[in-house]
């Protein structure tokens, strides 16, 4: 457990340095005024969904895969509603939303099923 949540702050890391660093040379256009906002947002529902999965995988191991799939459908709808609400409450350009919102969600969501195929390749 504790290797995977290591691996998810090293993740949150490299996550977090590409708009860093178009902040520091000068791309902040890029980058929505509020991206910290969303990064925090979207980053924070990965680790629930992920301590949460790893928790069941602990008590119920044969719930693993249902319980992964409720928690990111759940993160998906989250999600989703979060960007609607982002996107009516601000006025802010829609192309650069839909890069960062983009940017953050998939790459969130190809960190959550690699920690599920990675556990999966254990249990065997």
């Amino acid at each position: 457990m504790l290797k995977v949540l290591f691996s998810f702050l090293a993740f949150v890391v490299v996550l977090a340095g590409i708009p860093l660093l178009l902040a520091y040379t000068g791309h902040s256009n890029l980058l929505l005024a509020k991206f910290w906002v969303l990064f925090s947002f979207i980053t924070g529902f990965t680790f629930i969904v992920i301590a949460s999965v790893l928790f069941i995988q602990r008590v119920r191991p044969i719930l693993y895969a249902q319980a992964f799939l409720a928690t990111t459908v759940i993160k998906m709808i989250g999600c989703m509603a979060f960007a609607l609400l982002f996107v009516l409450k601000l006025h802010i350009d829609n192309g650069v939303f839909l890069l960062n919102f983009s940017y953050l969600y998939f790459l969130n969501t190809g960190f959550e099923i690699y920690v599920l195929l990675r556990n999966l390749r254990n249990q065997n």
